[in-house]
């Protein structure tokens, strides 16, 4: 299926979802004629251009820059039709030390992208958010759910220009970095894998899924919607199983700003929530609107009908679970291919 844009441009495009979105663009998509990476590091730049499949790609772009500098990013979207926007600081421990500098970026520089693409032509934009953003309790979910409030009333202010903006929420990606099935594979072999807490759950998607909600979103969002999928749980303990069956399990305790269990839809979301075959999404109530209008607009567009009241989509009280086997194929497919149970 092609895509209503033409030219898009990815901020924090070096990192793990920016680098496997651009390389499905590069392998399926030709009617996309120019992609931008825009990002603050040069050395993840120049390695990204000289691996494949990104060596030599006449369609792609290296930008330098930083989302919290708003005429930098404004220069970069000079003929670009479509923004997604995945560039944050992430890590709850460094959110919780440095606050301000994750404000920096996932606050005012949200604020920065949304006012750039108002004034630049810009048609679509779909920002990455994350599970942590719903009822929040660190900085860094607190931070991604004012970015999230940013891009959903910026739909409020477009006037007559034809722009969308909406969001993506999502849980763990399986092995982006710093996330917990790296960390086991690094960890196995000293023979011990520290647990927080042998109750914890957490929702779980792949790469390739993550990148497939932004096509969707990209193709047929309104504006203002949350799009939340419908993806299995796991438990801490099943992961450290199917990682290394033979390590110590220490309970080492949860960290500073660090949750249980996580929701992606809580139950006050749920007033504004309506369920598809593939998703939860959270619709707006934009500024003039009725939230029964709201909801029935946005159903019918998607095909989807309201949750039931006090309906929450929780990773502890999820309807599907990975089972141990299910997680070790899941690593193999994604993370490491030559991935084994037992170390060597």
């Amino acid at each position: 299926m092609k895509l209503p844009i033409q030219s898009v441009i990815v901020t924090g495009g070096t990192g793990s979802f920016g680098r496997a979105f651009i390389a499905r663009l590069l392998r399926d998509h030709p009617e996309i004629g120019r992609i931008v990476v825009f990002s603050r590091d040069e050395l993840k730049q120049y390695e990204m251009a000289n691996q494949a499949p990104f060596a030599d790609e006449p369609r792609l772009r290296f930008f330098l820059g930083d989302v919290r500098d708003r005429d930098r990013f404004e220069r970069a979207l000079r003929g670009i039709d479509a923004v997604v926007h995945a560039a944050a600081l992430k890590q709850v421990p460094a959110a919780e030390y440095n606050p301000f500098e994750c404000i920096k970026t996932n606050v005012l520089g949200a604020q920065n992208v949304i006012e750039a693409c108002l004034v630049s032509g810009v048609r679509r934009v779909v920002a990455l958010s994350t599970d942590k953003a719903a009822a929040p309790i660190n900085l860094y979910g607190a931070t991604k759910l004012c970015s999230d409030k940013l891009f959903v009333a910026a739909n409020n202010v477009h006037g007559s220009d034809d722009i969308r903006f909406s969001v993506v929420r999502y849980g763990n990606v399986m092995g982006s970095r710093g996330s917990v099935i790296p960390f086991f594979l690094d960890r196995r072999r000293t023979g011990t894998l520290p647990i927080t807490d042998p109750r914890m759950t957490r929702f779980n998607i792949t790469l390739e899924d993550g990148v497939n909600m932004v096509m969707h979103a990209i193709s047929n969002s309104l504006g203002g919607e949350i799009f939340v999928p419908k993806i299995p749980s796991y438990r801490i303990t099943d992961v450290a199983e199917a990682i290394g069956p033979d390590c110590e399990r220490p309970v080492v305790g949860i960290r500073p700003g660090e949750k249980l269990h996580e929701e992606m839809v809580t139950e006050t979301d749920a007033l504004q929530t309506i369920s598809t075959d593939r998703h939860y999404i959270i619709v707006p109530m934009l500024h003039g609107q009725d939230r029964r209008e709201s909801l029935a607009r946005y159903a019918a567009h998607h095909a989807g009908k309201p949750v039931e009241e006090g309906f929450s989509y929780h990773s502890g009280r999820n309807d599907e679970w990975l089972t141990v086997s299910e997680i070790r194929e899941l690593v193999r497919e994604h993370v490491d291919s030559g991935f084994a149970a037992t170390p060597p």
